[in-house]
């Protein structure tokens, strides 16, 4: 990750960069790159904006569908779900410290803003 290849960085939503995600904070920060994650906790790790599924919400749905398994119901009879509920994170002091001023209409549309 240098500056000289990349002029901002996209993170998927995956175990392994979360938690990596102190570390990716500090380098695209070190190199000044805005960076995308597709969690939250990326964003409170000091990333500057996050957009995906509210994983508390996602992993309380998992846990029904536990629920029905132990309790006899095959796991082919369960319907296939998808997360219905995503967030958009910001974190203004990232914003700053990069010298990024972040729109107000998208920092209205944003479900937290860390200041």
């Amino acid at each position: 990750m240098t500056k000289e290849r990349v002029d901002a960085l996209l993170v998927v939503a995956d175990s392994l960069f979360n938690l990596h995600r102190t570390w990716l904070a500090d380098h695209a920060a070190k190199y000044r790159l805005p960076s995308m994650y597709g969690i939250k906790e990326n964003v409170e790790a000091g990333g500057l904006m996050s957009y995906g599924p509210n994983l508390p919400e996602f992993y309380r749905r998992s846990a029904t569908f536990v629920d029905k398994i132990l309790k006899g119901t095959k796991p082919s009879d369960l319907p296939i779900e998808q997360p219905t509920k995503f967030e958009l994170v910001i974190n203004l002091k990232t914003a700053k410290a990069l010298g990024l001023t972040i729109p107000p209409s998208l920092l209205l549309r944003a479900d937290q803003v860390i200041e």
